[in-house]
């Protein structure tokens, strides 16, 4: 694989071929990670979170249980209208179709208090990376929280999660975003970050 981004085709594709390809509802790494995630979301009240690369909406939908509003955010249409039938019930979420980070939506001009960048980075190039996170910093609250995501094991994307996670985690501290807290699971790391005035 190339270590340019990959394209909303690549992701339909995966999703149309089977709608779960990555084993979101069966597998144990899986839900181990999203426990561990839930655990390591901000102590303060989230009133607005977005979740990039929401995919089937299986952690959106166990996010919505300590948010006031999530926006759901995913390229494959595919993916996105399972998540939203398995969403249906729960009325303070929505979805957004859009190809990150070129088409990230401008999403409310107060602000949100959560990005929540799941298992989603390594698909993108260095430079998207850094877009990406201009992106990010710029739609939060000054006090808000940006919580990432990525697996750590072998991988053909563009880049490693390791290697992924480094990249946002500087262009975001080159905005004055710093890395508050940092675990490694078996297969991932989480890291979260606030602003300088919020430290």
């Amino acid at each position: 694989m190339s270590n340019e981004t990959w394209k909303p085709d690549v992701f339909e594709n995966l999703f149309q071929n089977s709608p779960d390809p990555w084993n979101f509802e069966s597998s144990s790494y899986e839900q181990q990670k999203l426990i561990r995630v839930l655990q390591c979301l901000p102590a303060r009240p989230i009133s607005f979170a977005v979740e990039l690369g929401c995919a089937i909406g299986v952690g959106t939908l166990a996010l919505a249980q300590y948010c006031q509003r999530i926006v759901g955010i995913d390229t494959s249409e595919t993916a996105l209208a399972i998540a939203k039938t398995r969403c249906a019930q729960q009325k303070h979420i929505s979805f957004i179709k859009a190809f990150l980070p070129e088409a990230y939506p401008d999403l409310d001009v107060s602000g949100c208090d959560l990005v929540l960048v799941s298992e989603f980075l390594y698909f993108l190039s260095p430079v998207d990376i850094q877009r990406l996170a201009a992106h990010v910093t710029k739609s939060l609250k000054s006090e808000g929280s940006i919580l990432i995501v990525n697996w750590t094991g072998s991988t053909d994307t563009p880049c490693t999660g390791d290697e992924a996670a480094e990249c946002f985690i500087q262009a975001c501290q080159e905005r004055h975003w710093y890395l508050e807290h940092n675990e490694c699971g078996e297969g991932y790391r989480i890291d979260r970050l606030v602003h300088f005035a919020n430290s």
